[in-house]
């Protein structure tokens, strides 16, 4: 395939859905309620709760959105006390799982009934029987490339393997072009995200099947390790620091030819604000590449939905459901198409799209919804740093994610 920009023709499989909108005005449920929005700050949470605040603020006592970059870091703790900080939380796979551990999260089912005219089942997350969550967008992670740079030194083929990525970066910088091409979000919780696209790649599972034991101290861990350094080996020197704003920024402002990055970012990046004609209309979106001689993409398949309170009044629970729900609307979708992958009717998939349905048409696998996922992940963020920065072997690291990933699923009850 030659480069060129590609228009989507379909939806991601298995996340692409519509919903029957029922339409008039919006119902905000009991009036003169504290409504209090906690959310991540990236483009489409920011368009759902300013909606909700919108058409619901004027009948609410006090409407209030905090979004912020570390929501999984605080949320716990501020959900916690009776009344919780917050009324709802804007989570995905992983921290719905994280919240739901403490019990900080309600059923929606009475909710949904009431209120929930405009959301359809694919939207529903349910875990146990209820449903938890109301997804309004999907996300993974993917490719960006600059063609023109690409074709500067002479590839003219999108790169599908690491192994092509990296070739591609290293003629880039062998060309003075660029000595450091490739963006990777890698700070924190990143950096164990890092670890899970290209264990996933790798084949590997991180869990003995039906167990809670872990199993990432294996060949596929070692894959997945030398993958993320040999991308790392062209990446920006403070990319340990790096969330999605940094890499945003990096690449608006042309300081990178290849990324693997979030969708949720592909509008901001391809709109006409904050960078350069010559980066947004050389920049393609495509699926993540897969570990040489595997299948699978590095990615991993997410939702971002709300979630409502347990620690706060029924009332305070319903207003600010049917405050959310008001703003899973067509004439949401049509201001912000381009904001995210929604899952709402009326979305019209566009360039901006196109990385994460061919990821998710290529096989990625979902991010997992297991209880003690967030415990490996957490394992990961704190001990592949080590690798990277040289100071521990591969087996070294894995042997220290499976034992602190054993600490903390004993402390919480899932392991002997």
């Amino acid at each position: 395939m030659f480069l060129k920009k590609i228009a989507i023709a379909g939806a991601a499989v298995g996340l692409m859905g519509s919903a029957a909108f029922a339409g008039g005005h919006a119902n905000c449920g009991p009036d003169g309620q504290s409504i209090r929005v906690l959310g991540s700050d990236f483009p489409a949470i920011q368009a759902v709760t300013a909606e909700a605040q919108e058409a619901c603020g004027g009948s609410s006592s006090e409407f209030t959105i905090t979004l912020r970059d570390d929501t999984r870091d605080m949320m716990n703790q501020a959900q916690t006390p009776n009344p919780a900080q917050y009324t709802s939380v804007v989570v995905a796979n992983s921290s719905l799982t994280q919240l739901m551990n403490d019990g900080l999260v309600r059923p929606l089912d009475d909710l949904i009934e009431k209120y929930g005219q405009n959301i359809s089942k694919n939207q529903m997350i349910t875990i146990g029987g209820n449903v938890m969550a109301v997804a309004f967008m999907a996300n993974s992670q993917h490719l960006y490339a600059r063609t023109d740079i690409l074709e500067q030194v002479g590839i003219t083929e999108l790169p599908t393997t690491v192994d092509e990525v990296v070739a591609a970066a290293e003629a880039i910088r062998a060309a003075g072009i660029m000595e450091h091409p490739i963006a990777l979000n890698a700070s924190g919780w990143n950096q164990g995200e890092l670890f899970n696209l290209f264990f996933f790649a790798a084949g590997g599972q991180f869990f003995e099947s039906g167990t809670a034991n872990p199993s990432v101290n294996n060949e596929n861990g070692v894959a997945a390790l030398e993958a993320i350094a040999k991308l790392a080996e062209y990446a920006h020197p403070d990319y340990l620091s790096h969330a999605s704003n940094e890499t945003q920024g990096l690449w608006e402002a042309g300081q990178a030819a290849l990324g693997i990055m979030w969708g949720s970012r592909g509008g901001a990046i391809l709109d006409d604000e904050g960078s350069s004609p010559e980066v947004t209309e050389n920049t393609v979106l495509a699926a993540a590449p897969t570990l040489d001689g595997g299948e699978i993409p590095a990615a991993t398949l997410w939702w971002d939905g709300f979630t409502i309170a347990t620690n706060i009044s029924d009332v305070e629970a319903e207003a600010t459901f049917a405050a959310l729900a008001s703003a899973l609307s067509p004439e949401m979708v049509a201001e912000h198409n381009d904001d995210a992958i929604w899952l709402l009717d009326g979305y019209k998939p566009g360039p901006a799209a196109e990385g994460v349905s061919a990821t998710a048409r290529a096989g990625a696998r979902p991010y997992p919804m297991i209880p003690y996922m967030n415990f490996m992940h957490n394992a990961a963020s704190a001990e592949v740093p080590d690798f990277l920065k040289g100071d521990q072997s591969a087996e070294e690291t894995l042997a220290d994610i499976e034992a602190a990933y054993r600490d903390a699923a004993k402390e919480a009850g899932f392991l002997e």
